[in-house]
Parts: structure tokens; sequence; C-alpha cells
């Protein structure tokens, strides 16, 4: 899986330190994100991470330096600025994996959720619970510069059944971002969708209403509708996607893409 800016006509492809960052933190302005040292916008271009190896539950991909030796070269040859990780343990040093990634020049967009402590599309709720485990990984990546956005839910609302759930998750944002703010804390929260047409344009109006303090800061989407040496732009759909985010007011990416055979 691959993830990119998504911006209004093509397709592209925070936090506090003590230490001097190898890396320019990103900004948000409007619905662009922005280095904001240059001023220049900035794309992303990036993969999904969260290498698998049988296990019942997922490792931790940002604990095992020497997976992260090994395909951080990789990265590079790929000439990739971020990678998308779902699932990580916070009690785990990540200290080693991030600061390779700050060297390469590689940004990392983390899901706040894990397998234990998601909101439960079928039965969704939001309690301290869950949100003391989001919080405790809040803490654990707050000092990395290179840790550049949040996501707060990834298809959680999937059908017109599970649309309920995105009311949860929107609560969840608003309470983390309010978390970050307590703690001087700037880093984006964000969501991502999975692209249903029946429910889409409904979630993303759904994201982006509300006040800043309660609306997500961006809105991705994961497709996976680019299938075959005959799709083009406008056959695949994502003119469609494009035209959907023209007049979006907060910035937009594709958190996956690829095909689904």
């Amino acid at each position: 899986m691959k993830f990119a800016t998504l911006a209004s006509a093509s397709f592209g492809a925070l936090c506090a330190s003590s230490v001097v960052a190898a890396i320019d933190p990103l900004t948000i302005k409007g619905s662009k994100w922005f280095n904001s040292k240059t001023g220049e916008q900035f794309y992303f271009k990036g993969v999904a991470y969260q290498p698998r190896t049988g296990l019942k539950s997922n490792p931790d991909p940002l604990a095992d330096t020497v997976g992260c030796k090994r395909d951080v070269a990789v990265f590079k040859d790929l000439g990739i600025n971020s990678i998308r990780v779902y699932d990580v343990d916070y009690t785990n040093s990540h200290d080693e994996c991030m600061k390779l990634l700050e060297d390469a020049g590689i940004y990392v967009l983390l899901d706040m959720p894990s397998p234990q402590y998601s909101i439960n599309r079928a039965e969704p709720h939001w309690d301290h619970d869950t949100m003391s485990h989001w919080q405790a990984k809040v803490d654990a990546f707050a000092k990395y510069p290179n840790l550049v956005a949040w996501i707060a839910g990834n298809e959680v609302a999937n059908d017109v059944e599970t649309t309920p759930s995105a009311a949860f998750v929107k609560a969840a944002i608003r309470d983390m971002k309010a978390y970050l703010k307590t703690k001087d804390l700037t880093t984006p929260v964000g969501y991502a969708d999975n692209d249903d047409p029946k429910i889409r344009m409904n979630l993303i109006n759904f994201f982006n209403c509300g006040d800043e303090g309660s609306r997500a800061d961006f809105y991705g989407i994961n497709t996976y509708r680019w299938c075959g040496d005959e799709t083009n732009f406008k056959t695949s759909g994502y003119e469609d996607i494009t035209k959907n985010m023209t007049s979006y007011t907060i910035p937009s990416l594709l958190t996956e893409y690829g095909c689904n055979l």
C-alpha cells in the first residue's frame, strides 16, 4: 500500500524537541501542507508501513532497529518522504528508528488506535480507557520532530449501517486535539475513510464541519481503484475523487492506494 498528497488538480506522489532537528516542521495553511521554514508546499509521497511476521498481533516496526536499518535504506532508494504506521507499542523505545527516519528526511503519520484500543464500528463507544491509551501513545511520540500527524480512525465507518460510528471518531478527534493542546503540541489529527461511494461525501463533509477544535485537521482516503495497464486518471475514478476535494477547506491525501484484484 502507498499514500500520497491529494491536490486539487493532480496527485502528488511537529512536535517539540530539545535537540536541533534534521528535518523541517510542516504546517497546515488552509487546504495545503507547507514546510514551515522554506514556505514551500509539501506533497506526501510515501508508503503504508506495517511489516507482517506471521504473528497474531502486529509487531512494532518502529521498535525493530534491525528492520528499520534495512527498510530505511530502501525508502531512500524509493525517494519517499513519509510513511504511515498503523500500530506500535508505546512502551517500547522508538528512538533509533525515528532518528533513522528523521535523518533520511522521512516524516511519520501514526494511527492513534491499536487493535485492542479502537472504536468498534459495530458497537461504537469512546471511553476513558481507550482515550488514556491514545494519550500514552501521544506522550511517547511527542519528542520526535518527524512525527507529522495523527490518524484517529481508519475506515471505522465503512458502509451505510456503520455510519453512526463516525460520531464517536469525531468525539475522539475533539478530545485528542484538546489533549494535544494541553501539551503545547500542534500535531494535526485526521481521519482515513474507505472510499465507499454510498457514504463517501457524507463522511467527507461530516469530518470537516464544526469549529476548529472538533473537526478533523486533514482527511485521508484509502482507495484501490487503479487496476490494470488500461486504467487512467479518468477511468480509475481518481478524477472524481479530485473533483470532490477541489473546494475542501482542510488538506486531503491518499492514506492508502493500490488495486484490489
